[in-house]
């Protein structure tokens, strides 16, 4: 059974099939392992509150979980909180009444989850971090982490941008679009860019703004960009989506992706390595949304109360053009 606790955009889930409900309360339903509750025997339930579905790489990354737990025979309860941490914060209350074995969730932003994780870890419910970090200084109060390093991410965004630019004469003018602000990946990629750029004073970022991690805002900002900035040579993107609606408003002021503008982008979804193949983006760095199946084997283990690891990465890699186009025909999201 998988089951939606929050009311989800009905027209950005073409994935899910949808029982209406009442005042945004939805009810997805597949099949899963035989039944059972997180109290006792059948099932581990596992309460998961997603982020949203902000881009390609959300919908794969929610994909991978609803599948992996059918797979696994884990009862999964889920909620799509919009991009809102309150819509978060009441889906993990939900789950703490309703007595779930484990929580997972993907914070909305870093800061304010305190309070909701105590009130888990004083109901016994070990909590798992994925994809997103918080910034508690009590490590006690979630049992791991599961997903990337952001930092490094950005690190390798700027290492391709200086390698790329490493001889070019005079300023490298660059604009960014920044993922949701205050959360985990658009502080963390901006940081490690910052880090790697820095230490040459010709590359200057004129321009940072939240793009939101959707690719309407990344046209919408990129069109700002585009009209206050007179020279603008490289594009840093927080994700792809981003960089694929900024590619709309290149083209659309009658300049050249990946030519005219270089771009450089996190995720790796599949329209986006189409974009590298076809040369309107330039590099891409690749950030894994298939933690389903990860995610599972570490709720069997906190379940049945064992050690688990505090932090968890998953393998990344890096594409150009030529990987791009190798990578394309098996591409899964």
């Amino acid at each position: 059974m998988i089951s939606a606790d929050l009311g989800v955009d009905v027209a950005r889930k073409p994935w899910t099939a949808i029982v209406a409900g009442v005042a945004g309360l939805l009810v997805l339903t597949a099949c899963g392992g035989g039944g059972g509750t997180g109290d006792g025997g059948g099932a581990i339930t596992l309460g998961f509150a997603q982020v949203g579905a902000e881009s390609g790489w959300r919908t794969a990354n929610t994909k991978s979980i609803q599948e992996s737990a059918k797979a696994a025979g884990i009862e999964l309860k889920f909620s799509d909180a919009q991009q809102k941490q309150e819509n978060q914060i009441t889906a993990i209350r939900s789950y703490i009444q309703q007595k779930v074995k484990v929580i997972a969730f993907s914070p909305v932003v870093e800061s304010g989850w305190d309070t909701v994780l105590k009130e888990a870890k004083t109901a016994n419910i070990p909590v798992i971090l994925t994809d997103r970090a918080v910034d508690s200084q009590d490590k006690t109060l979630y049992k791991t982490f599961l997903g990337s390093d952001f930092v490094a991410e950005g690190k390798k965004a700027g290492q391709w941008l200086t390698k790329e630019f490493g001889s070019a004469p005079g300023d490298v003018n660059i604009v960014e679009l920044q993922g949701t602000t205050g959360s985990a990946p658009a502080n963390d990629r901006k940081k490690g860019f910052a880090d790697v750029i820095s230490a040459e004073p010709k590359f200057k970022v004129v321009a940072s703004q939240t793009g939101e991690f959707t690719r309407a805002k990344g046209k919408e900002v990129m069109e700002a960009f585009l009209k206050s900035q007179p020279k603008i040579d490289v594009l840093y993107a927080h994700n792809d989506d981003m960089a694929l609606g900024a590619i709309e408003a290149i083209e659309a002021a009658g300049k050249v992706p990946g030519k005219d503008i270089k771009i450089v982008s996190v995720d790796g979804v599949r329209d986006a390595l189409q974009a590298l193949a076809d040369g309107k983006i330039n590099h891409v760095v690749e950030c894994n949304p298939l933690l389903g199946p990860q995610l599972m084997d570490l709720v069997k283990k906190v379940a049945a109360g064992e050690q688990v690891p505090p932090r968890i990465e998953t393998a990344e890699t890096e594409f150009d053009q030529a990987a791009a186009k190798a990578a394309l025909p098996q591409r899964q999201y």
